[in-house]
């Protein structure tokens, strides 16, 4: 912890430069990043769909389990 004052200055001017490059990249590209709500939604939709089937099998394997030891 002895160059704490160096590091901190470092990592501060890395994250100011990172943040003047992509805001000169907003300016010179504007509709970079523009994501329609359609996209969204089906994003959405699809994260929940396999949350809902991991669910079930998860829910199967642990009512099943006992029976399942055999095999």
């Amino acid at each position: 912890m002895k160059y704490t004052a160096v590091r901190s200055y470092r990592a501060m001017h890395r994250l100011t430069t990172r943040l003047e490059e992509g805001l000169a990249e907003m300016r010179r590209r504007p509709d970079r990043g523009d994501i329609s709500i359609t996209t969204v939604i089906i994003w959405v939709a699809a994260v929940t769909g396999a949350l809902v089937i991991a669910g079930t099998i998860a829910a199967v394997i642990a009512k099943y389990n006992g029976n399942l030891n055999g095999i």
